[in-house]
């Protein structure tokens, strides 16, 4: 089997709400995502997709995955894309680094891997575990109030684990954690996520006045090397999210003791292949995780959670769904959230396909 075509589409994906994010410091109205089709000499085809959250968020833009595609297509085009890890390596040979631009390809040749066998994803990354996913909602950030009528919205869709955005200045998310802390009902539970927003001094002071809270914490500040700082003054549980970019960061967390969470977005690693490798190194050190990605449809969504459900209890934390925040979702099948859980789809490959002509007109092919 060979990868014939490589076709690409740029999709349009507005936010059922504006949404603001680092204690307002970055805020989004639509996604710009880039979905992919390989095909193959013997007539499967595999879909990929790749989305950042916006430009502003992390080192990824929309534009940038579609220009790299143009750079990789001739590399791998001829290759059997059931060997992951020889596509890979050829995909770092043709363009080092980026690794987010590389995700899309690589989905693409998980589902045809997985159609092929005639498998569900999941039982090629590692096996179905028993189970349903659970899920997490996603809370942008505002004052108390806001927070709440957010929350109160997301219990509405069946979310009972939330991910509060917290990072405007210390004394305001000292009263925004306290507050919603206050507020979560048995059996719910909240993670309040900075998103960098804190310098290490200012991260100190606000863990130490709620340490009483024994919420999860996540990624307050910009680099490993802050966390470290952190890390060593507040006794909270820890979690590492932007600044797990490559499975040498897992590997330094690993060693440092920083985290004991970890969010891993697949696109931001640069695809399930090295999705995978992380997971197992944080299995083995026993660091919980939630697999989630920046953004995307319910294609995207749903490699995500098959990597979940092939993850283990306890480790398997929480997952995101970012299409339950999108005007549209050109979608046919994947997963859906079922009152605040999910579970990977039964169907060889990833087990959803866009619709072809909701996605338009591509923007590119190469063969």
């Amino acid at each position: 089997m060979k990868i014939a075509a490589i076709t690409v589409w740029s999709v349009d994906l507005p936010l059922k709400r504006p949404y603001s994010l680092s204690g307002g410091r970055l805020h989004f109205e639509r996604l710009d995502s880039t979905i992919v089709r390989v095909d193959t000499d013997e007539g499967i085809t595999g879909w990929g997709e790749g989305c950042p959250w916006g430009s502003t968020y992390l080192p990824a833009y929309a534009r940038g995955i579609r220009s790299g595609i143009e750079e990789l297509a001739p590399a791998v085009i001829g290759l059997d894309p059931r060997r992951t890890e020889v596509v890979y390596r050829a995909m770092d040979v043709a363009l080092p680094g980026h690794p987010y631009l590389k995700s899309p390809i690589d989905m693409a040749c998980w589902d045809i891997s997985a159609k092929a066998a005639g498998l569900p994803l999941c039982d090629l990354l590692g096996g179905r575990t028993e189970g349903r996913v659970r899920l997490h909602s996603s809370i942008p950030s505002g004052t108390p109030a806001e927070l709440m009528a957010e929350i109160d919205l997301a219990r509405e869709e069946g979310y009972r684990f939330h991910s509060a955005k917290v990072g405007a200045d210390v004394e305001a998310d000292i009263e925004r954690m306290r507050f919603l802390d206050s507020q979560m009902e048995p059996g719910e539970e909240v993670t309040f996520d900075v998103n960098r927003a804190w310098l290490p001094a200012e991260a100190i002071a606000a863990l130490n006045a709620t340490r009483d809270l024994h919420r999860v914490i996540e990624q307050p500040c910009e680099t490993i090397e802050q966390h470290l700082q952190v890390r060593r003054h507040v006794g909270q549980p820890l979690a590492v999210d932007e600044s797990l970019q490559s499975l040498g960061d897992m590997l330094r967390l690993v060693e440092t003791g920083a985290c004991e969470v970890i969010g891993l977005k697949v696109g931001r690693v640069g695809g399930l292949t090295v999705a995978r490798k992380i997971r197992d190194v944080a299995l083995q050190a026993g660091i919980r995780v939630n697999v989630e990605d920046t953004g995307g449809t319910a294609l995207q969504a749903s490699a995500v959670v098959h990597l979940a459900q092939a993850t283990p209890e306890p480790f398997r934390r929480a997952t995101w769904l970012c299409f339950d925040h999108l005007t549209e979702n050109p979608i046919d099948g994947g997963v859906t959230n079922d009152n605040g859980w999910a579970t990977a789809p039964t169907e060889p490959g990833i087990g959803a396909e866009p619709d072809e002509a909701a996605l338009g007109t591509p923007v590119a092919r190469y063969q």
